[in-house]
């Protein structure tokens, strides 16, 4: 049994505990979505209530990222748990046709938590085991920053020259007062001179 093929017949009703290092190609992950250093350890507790079967973990590793300020490579520590749900997908008999075994519903609530926790995220399966790499694959990538920064007070690179002003000031100078709205501001100065007149 592999950590992310469990057999739903393992799943007894004290639960499944699954835990492993998972590289960035076993979860399915490109460069593109994450570049995933070493490897992620991955510890899930998976438990059958009713008919759906819950999951819970953590997930920690080290994910490389680009600033998007400075535009410099940096490594950045990931660690985030996860709650999701496993409903056994029925077959559809309808002109709508059969659903992905691992597509996923916004928002399942859960029966025994609902007050706590009622935005689970829903999936599906079908056959005698769970695939667990698309669902952690979607959960790396929505725990991913939409604008990683290398430091919080990255001064990122010069708009004129392109030097990292994080290495000290370039060799432009002072920015110019001037902007886009510069002319505007003149000939508004203007016309209330005018007006005074």
């Amino acid at each position: 049994m592999g950590i992310l093929t469990p057999k739903i017949s393992d799943i007894t009703d004290e639960g499944l505990s699954l835990s492993g290092d998972l590289t960035g190609d076993e979860l399915g992950l490109t460069d593109a979505d994450v570049s995933i250093r070493g490897t992620m350890s991955v510890g899930l507790e998976l438990r059958p209530i009713e008919r759906s079967i819950y999951v819970t973990g953590v997930v920690e590793g080290t994910a490389g990222r680009q600033c998007v300020r400075c535009l410099k490579e940096f490594d950045e520590q990931v660690a985030f748990s996860l709650r999701v749900v496993y409903e056994r997908e029925v077959k559809s008999t309808g002109p709508i046709g059969k659903r992905d075994g691992a597509r996923k519903k916004k928002a399942a609530a859960s029966p025994t938590t609902e007050e706590e926790e009622p935005n689970d995220d829903l999936y599906y399966f079908t056959g005698d085991h769970l695939d667990l790499a698309p669902m952690l694959r979607e959960q790396v990538i929505l725990a991913s920053p939409m604008h990683p920064l290398c430091a919080t007070d990255c001064r990122g690179l010069c708009a004129r020259c392109g030097y990292d002003l994080n290495g000290g000031s370039c060799l432009c100078g002072e920015e110019p007062s001037g902007g886009p709205f510069d002319v505007l501001r003149t000939m508004k100065e203007k016309l209330r001179d005018v007006g005074r007149r």
